[in-house]
């Protein structure tokens, strides 16, 4: 097009004007050429500009040859795509082993359809981040001022604010997954329903394992585990598909656990062996025993040869009851040196627990129990023992009662100085066997100088009131003389309260003599005190 034809247009801009023509519905532009170079070259700039503006996912690679010589070249990428998810089928049937059956969630969230890729699937935790290579990176320069030419600035605290609360634990939701290896179209995946347990009580479901054809073999891949799918996937863009991965029996044990003591009934648990030789991805089970519903659960990560609890349900079959019972201190040893004694003091509990199994049949009960610091078994021997819990293992007959007691011991050592025990611990020690017969004898012997001490001042205090109470009293009669002196006949009167007054004297200086007497006996009471504590040594 010859810019010269565009007239009074010339102005407008490029793209208003194909939008212009558009909406008008006039005869489509199919090319567009300036004669003018310059204008030609704005114009792919422009184009380039905001061809680049919508597609900001992609990058230019410009790949240079140093000579004519031809060549092919491969380029692979990686691009961001979510995470795989497993689902499982624990199947109970009415005899035998249970089997597991797993299925591989593949969300295809790209613009383009996978159509017949080899697909594999990766189990594991490799560490993975991003970092900023494609950006160009500057190294900024600080800004640098003499201290002279630089005002004072405002300094501003923060207010104080107590630590906050941890957030509360997120809790897995309720869910209910479609486990029948169909593509699941438009972006739909399994899903959670808050209301899937209640609608599932109101008729049975019966299950058997499904006859599916497995064509992913599994193997270790350096640290992590594979699962490569033999046939060929189809996935439309925006689309999920559940591909199977895993159709094996493994061992397994039903029993009950009971972790959450605020509770009244322990939980249905299973107890899985992973003999599959295979590693197992971390996912929600559905369980189905005998056929029907039974609950659901959530599994981590199991290698091959461990095992895993689960738990699916709750079991209102049982009921247990706690009871805690906490002993006082029992004192194992006592030693004393150089005016300091250490004792080793033993604090006992006990927590018994009264189980009711109303059910017909027996059954094995796990009884977690949170491992304390400080403490140590007395009277059981846990089955299991996790890093932070102890478990024991309870065989319950049918419709009976059981009880499970567990004792545990603290040891404590604890020191003091002679000088500042208490007469009631001193008399619990002197009555405890684990002290020597010497030890006993010369911690009656601070008990009584003890006793002695207290006495005395006890015996100071009450003159020192006595005293005081006397000059009370010689300040009212000391008043009274003041106000008969201005009144005339009253000799008599004043002759007696000054009798008073003298005789009160002669009660001060005698009550003093007394209190100076019990100050120098306490002193002495208290350095032959000293003299005792230091050479108690036992």
């Amino acid at each position: 097009m010859n810019t010269q034809n565009w007239g009074s247009c010339q102005n407008i801009g490029v793209s208003s004007l194909l939008g212009a023509s558009v909406a008008h519905q006039q005869p489509r532009v199919v090319a567009l050429r300036f004669s003018d170079p310059a204008l030609q070259l704005q114009l792919r700039e422009y184009l380039t500009a905001m061809s680049n503006s919508r597609n900001k996912d992609q990058r230019s690679v410009y790949i240079d040859s140093a000579d004519k010589r031809g060549r092919k070249i491969s380029a692979s990428y990686m691009i961001p795509m979510p995470a795989w998810k497993s689902s499982y089928r624990l199947i109970f049937p009415k005899a035998g082993d249970a089997t597991l059956e797993g299925w591989a969630i593949i969300d295809n969230t790209t613009a383009d359809d996978w159509t017949n890729i080899r697909l594999s699937v990766v189990s594991g935790r490799p560490i993975s981040f991003q970092t900023r290579l494609y950006d160009p990176k500057f190294m900024m320069r600080p800004f640098a001022e003499l201290a002279e030419d630089r005002a004072m600035r405002p300094e501003v605290y923060q207010s104080g604010m107590m630590s906050a609360p941890p957030p509360p634990p997120v809790q897995a939701a309720d869910s209910f997954s479609r486990t029948d290896g169909t593509m699941l179209g438009n972006g739909s995946q399994p899903t959670s329903s808050p209301n899937a347990y209640q609608r599932l009580q109101k008729f049975a479901i019966q299950v058997d394992p499904s006859v599916i054809a497995i064509d992913a073999a599994g193997r270790e891949l350096g640290e992590l585990f594979e699962y490569s799918f033999a046939t060929p996937v189809t996935v439309k863009r925006n689309e999920s598909a559940m591909l199977p991965f895993l159709q094996q029996t493994l061992g397994s044990r039903k029993l009950l656990i009971y972790a959450d003591h605020s509770a009244a009934n322990p939980r249905n648990a299973v107890e899985l062996l992973n003999s599959t030789g295979k590693t197992l991805d971390g996912g929600p089970i559905t369980v189905y025993d005998s056929g029907a519903y039974a609950g659901e659960a959530l599994m981590e990560t199991l290698k091959s040869s461990d095992k895993r609890l689960i738990s699916y349900g709750i079991d209102v079959g049982t009921r247990i009851g706690i009871v805690h019972d906490s002993s006082g201190a029992i004192v194992q040893e006592v030693h004393s040196h150089k005016g300091v004694t250490t004792a080793k003091t033993v604090y006992k509990e006990t927590t018994t627990y009264t189980i009711k199994n109303a059910d017909a049949k027996a059954k094995t009960l796990l009884i977690e129990r949170p491992i304390r610091s400080g403490y140590k078994l007395m009277n059981q021997k846990p089955m299991e023992t996790t890093t932070t819990s102890w478990r024991f293992e309870v065989k319950l007959g049918p419709n009976a009662m059981e009880t499970f007691s567990v004792i545990e011991e603290r040891l404590l050592n604890e020191s003091w100085g002679v000088s500042n025990i208490s007469e009631e611990r001193l008399a619990i020690w002197t009555r405890n066997k684990a002290i020597s017969a010497s030890g006993r004898q010369a911690l009656e012997r601070i008990a009584t100088k003890k006793d002695e001490i207290a006495a005395a001042a006890k015996e100071m205090t009450a003159n020192d009131g006595k005293i005081n109470e006397v000059i009370r009293d010689q300040d009212r009669l000391r008043q009274n003389l003041g106000s008969l002196s201005q009144v005339g006949g009253q000799q008599q009167l004043v002759q007696k309260y000054v009798l008073d007054l003298t005789n009160q004297e002669t009660q001060i200086a005698q009550m003093r003599d007394k209190v100076s007497e019990l100050r120098a006996k306490k002193l002495a009471l208290e350095s032959e005190l000293e003299t005792l504590i230091g050479k108690l040594e036992f």
